[in-house]
């Protein structure tokens, strides 16, 4: 069976739950239990009609469900109705599902959280894991969401700027191979980009073309991380290198500068040099200027942080990190690489060491540990 076709499957499924008057979390849930249906009866009898299946399985799932709740008696007098089966529409609408879980009435944290479980279909762990905190925290503020969302109808859009934050939270998911939802999440903003006027929209695309054309280069054969600077560029996507760049200078040409477009221009600055000793880096620090002003973020700082060391020395470098926050993920791991640029390669073996105890992923910790092992193998010849 396609796992991905399901995932791919169920927002729609989802949606036409939601737009027949069902709520929200009684409707999630009629479309876990028909997943759980597919999983069992697809294998030795696929259906001609994969979507409307589903639908024609989960509405009955929610109907059961419906009945057997007393106190729901006035909401199945309005659902008792089972539409005829018969092929479902073939519109996607999983945009529109994005903005029901971006609706007004939820914070963004909890909107995107929401909409990772909804439409991105990542699980809970992996939610609280992209935002620090316990599963069980997470799982709480889900179904708090999910309660808020119940009842309410498709037809009051949600805010931009949140779903634009779910799309991007989705492509670095994807990006980091837990969940591959990297090119879902890029067809995703191409038509959100489409429907609405709105610069960042068409930022993001642009980011996420131009981080995703350099997709292959990432790893080696044997899965360890290859950094930027290390990437043979003949294996980046020029095609899709170019379609970003011409996106993004659209985008800038409107003169409404915001956070997505200048994390672009960033990543347009390293895919146009030819090797990464020819990156512009003073005009990359003067983008993270800009990125600071308008976000003031700490991970902006730290990743500004690099590009000082890159434009003006590591000890300029290490100086604009001593104004980060020690505590932030990756921090240590910059300070390590600074200070071997800086030539203490004791200190920088030892922090590479204790960066690799904190990383988020088993990639990143390997490849921390290889760069402590590569510099502690040197002070012993």
């Amino acid at each position: 069976m396609d796992e991905l076709r399901l995932r791919r499957l169920t927002p729609s499924v989802l949606t036409v739950l939601v737009r027949r008057g069902a709520d929200f979390a009684a409707a999630e849930d009629a479309v876990q239990d028909a997943l759980v249906e597919a999983l069992r009866v697809w294998a030795t009898d696929p259906p001609r009609d994969a979507k409307g299946w589903l639908v024609t399985v989960a509405w009955r799932k929610f109907l059961d469900a419906t009945r057997a709740d007393v106190s729901r008696r006035r909401r199945e007098d309005r659902v008792e109705v089972e539409p005829a089966p018969g092929p479902a529409p073939a519109a996607d609408d999983t945009l529109q599902l994005y903005f029901l879980c971006a609706h007004p009435s939820l914070t963004p944290a909890s909107a995107v959280a929401l909409t990772l479980r909804a439409v991105g279909g990542l699980t809970t762990r992996q939610i609280a894991r992209a935002y620090l905190v316990p599963e069980a925290t997470m799982a709480q503020r889900i179904s708090r969401a999910k309660r808020t969302v119940s009842g309410v109808r498709l037809d009051r859009p949600g805010d931009v700027a949140t779903v634009l934050r779910v799309l991007y939270l989705v492509f670095n998911e994807g990006y980091s191979g837990d969940v591959d939802l990297a090119a879902e999440a890029i067809r995703l903003t191409r038509q959100l980009a489409a429907a609405v006027d709105h610069p960042e929209a068409s930022g993001l695309l642009a980011l996420m073309l131009l981080h995703h054309a350099r997709r292959a280069a990432r790893t080696a054969s044997d899965g360890s991380l290859v950094p930027l600077a290390a990437q043979d560029r003949g294996r980046w996507d020029k095609t899709m290198i170019a379609e970003g760049v011409g996106i993004l200078q659209a985008a800038l040409a409107r003169d409404r500068l915001g956070e997505f477009q200048a994390q672009a221009a960033i990543a347009a600055l390293h895919a146009d040099a030819p090797a990464a000793e020819e990156t512009d880096w003073v005009q990359i620090v003067e983008w993270y200027d800009e990125l600071a002003r308008l976000t003031d973020s700490p991970v902006v700082r730290l990743n500004r942080a690099v590009a000082v060391g890159e434009a003006d020395g590591p000890r300029a470098g290490l100086r604009a990190l001593a104004e980060v926050d020690a505590a932030l993920p990756r921090h240590t791991a910059v300070a390590a690489y600074l200070h071997e640029r800086d030539g203490d390669r004791s200190t920088a073996a030892r922090l590479y060491a204790e960066a690799a105890l904190k990383a988020a992923n088993l990639a990143e910790r390997d490849h921390l540990t290889r760069q402590a092992a590569r510099l502690n193998a040197g002070r012993c010849r």
